[in-house]
């Protein structure tokens, strides 16, 4: 896919892949074998007709390719820029046993695409009402998954959002140059369009609690799809000072308070010259590449190997193409303050690999007498992201797990408590936006059942 140049990237917040052209698409369309048995549809956590799409982008009919596709996904513009596909989908093509594999992330961009430009978005008609309520709680990809598969039922949705801003993850921890802000609203614009009501800056377990939403409000079913908000810190000395950063909120602060718009949005907390970037997953690489473009010496400090690292080839790849530097085999033991406590340096210590660990990954291992200093003014720490407790606190009856992560039925996702269902970070702690989506469909099939009463 023809993508902007890394030299002029890095100056800016716009996307970097162009997309694929018309005849392009049709070109890798055609690449498809046409599978008996197709393996690619399993490697898909929402089962996406993929080589029902693909054939009809193959006879150049890409509206009907959408809505073929949006019989299953309903975020496809979404799925196909920010999934992992080459762990999934594409993992399984028989094509990318000696070659590359059919690109269906990309063709399934170019289709989603294709139906926004051309204005030509179809709305089903609901045609059946049941009378029931359903309130989800989070407005990220979990809970419009929901939303979007229940409204088409005939059930009212209503949509709970802390945040200002609906799309959850999409929104706020996600950059611009990765998925911009137009494609999540022209989603939520199309479940707007299909009946979903969505209340933000409203949080539950504070303005009302999940009891309280069916006992006082009248709904009958809840979809808790909160996500993983609350970020973890590397407990080491300096990380209470000023210019240390969780990766949560350095994304947040770039996209709500839109520093991608600089100079007109202007945001100087984070608009910094020296930055360290703790972390080698895809959040670490999303928050080097945005400070990069804020101006910012960028330098990503990771305690193992580059093989090992958990974020996306084309994400690291990316961020060494737009020169973002890689510190491997190093990890922070402090954080080092100025007597005014802002971050002035930080303490590192080179690690080499061990024994596997319980991952399966090589251990790393401290190198004795190794620490070295790095002069910086921001640190962000991108280690991993656990549920906010809020919820559970304010609902005992729910189970959760050590991690704080709520236990559920995963056949159904509903949880301990009936007609309160659970999917996304929430249940599964930080992972992807489609296995987000994968359990916000399951939960969907079985909260229908729920309220028309083919369960208990």
């Amino acid at each position: 896919m023809p993508e902007q140049r890394p030299e002029d990237r890095a100056g800016n917040f716009e996307e970097v892949p162009y997309g694929y052209s018309e005849e392009t698409a049709i070109l890798e369309a055609n690449r498809c074998l046409k599978c008996k048995k197709p393996r690619c549809v399993a490697g898909c956590p929402v089962n996406v007709d993929i080589p029902g799409f693909i054939a009809l982008v193959q006879e150049g009919k890409f509206l009907e390719a959408a809505w073929n596709l949006k019989e299953q996904n309903a975020l496809p513009a979404v799925c196909g820029r920010v999934c992992p596909q080459e762990e999934q989908c594409e993992k399984l093509c028989v094509l990318g046993i000696k070659d590359e594999p059919v690109a269906v992330g990309r063709l399934e961009r170019f289709v989603a695409d294709y139906e926004r430009n051309t204005g030509n978005i179809k709305i089903p008609k609901i045609t059946v009402k049941t009378g029931k309520r359903v309130a989800c709680v989070g407005a990220g990809p979990a809970g419009l998954t929901v939303a979007g598969d229940l409204i088409k039922l005939g059930h009212e949705v209503t949509i709970f959002e802390a945040l200002h801003e609906p799309g959850g993850v999409l929104t706020y921890g996600i950059p611009e140059f990765r998925l911009p802000k137009v494609i999540v609203q022209a989603e939520v614009n199309y479940l707007e369009k299909l009946g979903v009501k969505f209340v933000m800056d409203y949080v539950v377990g504070r303005n009302s609690t999940v009891a309280e939403l069916m006992k006082t409000d009248g709904f009958d079913a809840v979809f808790i799809g909160s996500g993983a908000g609350l970020p973890s810190f590397m407990k080491i000395p300096g990380e209470n000072l000023v210019g240390v950063y969780s990766a949560n909120e350095y994304l947040t602060r770039s996209n709500l308070m839109k520093a991608y718009l600089f100079p007109e949005y202007d945001t100087p907390p984070i608009k910094r010259q020296r930055v360290a970037v703790v972390g080698g997953g895809n959040v670490a690489m999303d928050s080097a590449r945005t400070a990069l473009r804020l101006g910012a010496d960028v330098t990503v400090v990771y305690r193992r190997a580059r093989r090992q690292m958990p974020g996306r080839d084309e994400e690291i790849h990316h961020a060494e193409e737009e020169g973002v530097k890689f510190k491997l085999l190093n990890n922070p033991v402090r954080i080092i303050g100025d007597d005014r406590h802002h971050v002035v340096a930080m303490e590192c210590i080179r690690m080499e690999l061990g024994e596997p660990d319980d991952s399966g990954r090589r251990r790393p291992v401290p190198v004795e007498g190794s620490e070295f200093t790095m002069d910086l003014d921001t640190v962000i720490v991108a280690i991993g992201n656990k549920p906010n407790p809020l919820i559970p606190q304010t609902m005992p009856q729910l189970e959760t797990t050590a991690w704080g992560t709520i236990v559920v039925d995963e056949n159904t996702m509903q949880t301990a408590v009936p007609g309160v269902y659970a999917g996304g970070d929430i249940v599964s702690g930080a992972a992807t936006v489609i296995l987000a989506m994968g359990q916000g469909r399951i939960a969907a099939r079985a909260i229908h059942k729920y309220l028309v009463g083919q369960v208990s």
